[in-house]
């Protein structure tokens, strides 16, 4: 499971696929609605929240904000209803770690896109992310 940090924008049509599917079945996770994953560590994050549920849910929305940009159909209706302006830190470090990971990803699956972002220094967080100093998270798994 890959929750990115990264804005979306970045992702090539597989990943923007697969962060659906994965974001979805986090949302399933953090509702105790399944019985693995529960312990996954890229969930700490939304866990440390007040309201888990909640955070998902706006990342979710995010995303499906990127498939409408791009012509896809992904189902709405699948996300949680609840909404909230609250945002998730995250560390510079992780950001730059991800990008670096995306990077590598997209050499190879979508070399176009590769090219694009090469020069792409500072790239924008998630929307549900602010950036705040520091290195790569504990719960990452480098």
């Amino acid at each position: 499971m890959r929750l990115w940090s990264l804005h979306p924008k970045y992702l090539d049509p597989q990943g923007l696929v697969a962060l659906w599917r994965e974001a979805l079945l986090a949302q399933a996770v953090l509702a105790g609605e399944t019985k693995g994953y529960r312990n996954h560590p890229q969930l700490a994050r939304f866990r440390a929240g007040a309201r888990p549920a909640v955070l998902i849910a706006e990342y979710l929305r995010a995303v499906h904000t990127e498939s409408l940009e791009r012509g896809y159909r992904f189902d709405k209706g699948r996300i949680g209803r609840p909404r909230t302006p609250k945002r998730l830190d995250v560390t510079s470090g992780q950001l730059a770690f991800e990008w670096r990971h995306l990077m590598k990803k997209l050499e190879t699956r979508a070399p176009e896109l590769h090219e694009k972002y090469l020069a792409e220094n500072t790239p924008l967080p998630h929307p549900l992310f602010r950036i705040m100093p520091g290195g790569v998270a504990d719960w990452e798994r480098a």
